[in-house]
């Protein structure tokens, strides 16, 4: 009997025990110590017993959100493994008092997400706080600041994790409905498979090419092909520095009429803007630093021939790009928000960033409807 309940209580206890996984024990590496900030606005002030209620049955439940970082071993070999507790949520909202008629709200938000990461998780505990801040910017009534560690899971995940967490308006059991894109119909005809088959044989030759140019580009950056000199490359160390976190809403329905007129994807739209948002705020910032110089004639102050790279997170070589600028773009029902994480010493006026990447929108769109190229957006 006793042995049996010493077999039984040993595989309670390792059922309650995971080990990090790789990606997981990556980002608890000093140099890779990431937290997610999710910034969710609300259209009411916050009731705060209800959003404790709430993440009882859900949230909490979850088990990587009711268990805590365990580390085992000594200093040259570390056992971490993720170990089940009892979450006090007393211990993970945060609720500051806060003056509702407070001046430039939008800023203090801003502020305030900027000083939360300031400071480190109390690893004693699971990984994730919840900050409720009621106060009116903008756009919501209320705004919550979830920070979490990356080790919990990426983006993708959590955002599931979100949806799972809500209930549909219409029937309060029952999940939200989540849109499957519609596979097109298949429109082959034997007929045409003689040319079906050179395509997707000049399909193969061009990924072959564009693989190896690939190939050549990385191997050069890494031994003399260096990113040049520019007003938003920070020095060495500047991924450490504390980030302020700034956004901006704009049409997703916009984005959608230049998908549908230039026959791409959404993405592919996303990239444009920013690539044009960015050429835009450099073209300003080298005309700042050029005031006391010569005039150029032409609209254009980037030097010829400039090369940027954005930095992507699985990288053997050392980062050499333009850190910790980070854009993110989440769609919601008809709305995109742009969302920037910027270090102030090398990008002090993020707002006017925003503005760049909404005027190149506009100014895509613009030409779009000009040109005649606009299709039913769907």
């Amino acid at each position: 009997m006793m042995m049996g309940d010493h077999v039984k209580a040993s595989r309670s206890s390792h059922h309650d025990e995971e080990p990090l996984s790789p990606a997981a024990r990556f980002f608890h590496t000093p140099r890779f110590n990431l937290y997610i900030i999710a910034i969710v606005g609300f259209k009411t002030s916050f009731n705060t017993d209800v959003i404790k209620a709430g993440l009882e049955q859900t949230l909490v439940k979850h088990p990587r959100f009711s268990s805590k970082m365990v580390v085992e071993g000594n200093k040259y070999c570390k056992n971490k493994k993720w170990t089940q507790t009892k979450v006090n949520l007393e211990d993970h909202i945060i609720v500051p008092e806060l003056d509702p008629n407070i001046d430039f709200p939008d800023r203090f938000v801003e502020d305030y997400v900027s000083n939360v990461t300031r400071t480190p998780l109390d690893l004693s505990k699971p990984l994730w706080e919840l900050h409720l801040l009621n106060i009116k910017t903008s756009d919501a009534g209320a705004v919550g600041v979830f920070r979490i560690h990356h080790s919990m899971g990426d983006g993708a995940s959590l955002i599931s994790l979100l949806l799972a967490c809500t209930r549909k308006t219409s029937d309060p059991v029952a999940l939200p409905s989540v849109p499957v894109k519609k596979r097109a119909r298949s429109t082959f005809n034997s007929r045409d498979g003689f040319w079906w088959f050179f395509l997707a044989i000049w399909l193969f030759l061009r990924l072959i090419w564009n693989t190896m140019v690939d190939v050549f580009l990385f191997v050069a950056t890494t031994l003399f092909l260096k990113d040049m000199k520019t007003p938003i490359k920070g020095a060495p160390g500047v991924e450490l520095n504390v980030k302020k976190f700034v956004h901006r809403t704009v049409s997703l329905d916009d984005i959608k009429l230049v998908k549908n007129a230039m026959n791409m994807t959404v993405n592919d739209v996303v990239v444009g803007i920013t690539q044009a948002g960015l050429s835009r705020y450099l073209n300003r910032r080298y005309s700042e630093e050029k005031k006391d110089g010569p005039v150029k004639q032409s609209n254009s102050n980037i030097p010829k021939g400039i090369r940027l790279r954005a930095v992507i997170l699985v990288n053997l070589r050392k980062s050499a790009g333009i850190q910790a600028l980070v854009i993110h773009y989440q769609s919601y029902v008809n709305k995109m928000t742009i969302s920037l994480s910027v270090d102030p010493s090398v990008i002090p006026d993020p707002h006017d960033l925003c503005n760049d990447i909404e005027e190149s929108l506009k100014l895509i769109r613009h030409a779009v409807v000009n040109k005649g190229l606009i299709k039913d957006v769907v």
